[in-house]
């Protein structure tokens, strides 16, 4: 059984269009360089400087990573990693 990964509609063109991927298990950090081997791209557009975006959350199993152990969070086998990218707006 492997990890399975949630991509989030906008970086669903570089997984050519497949919105569920799986990664293996280890550090959330590990993970989005796994993807970037098989998708080229997808990483630089998650993390910089191996720390996730400020504008990029991630779940692990439906739990916020900041309040777990950030990039360093581990994912085991069955574990499911939603990659959600912040919207910002408002009312005018």
């Amino acid at each position: 059984m492997a990890v399975k990964v949630r991509i989030p509609t906008p970086l669903q063109r570089l997984t050519q269009g497949v919105e569920e991927v799986e990664g293996v298990p280890g550090t959330i950090i590990n993970l989005v360089k796994e993807l970037e081997k098989k998708f080229p791209g997808i990483g630089e557009r998650i993390s910089e400087g191996g720390k996730v975006r400020r504008f990029v959350n991630i779940y692990v199993n439906e739990e916020d990573i900041r309040f777990l152990q950030a990039e360093a969070t581990v994912v085991k086998d069955g574990d499911e990693v939603s990659i959600v990218p912040a919207i910002a707006g408002g009312i005018y």
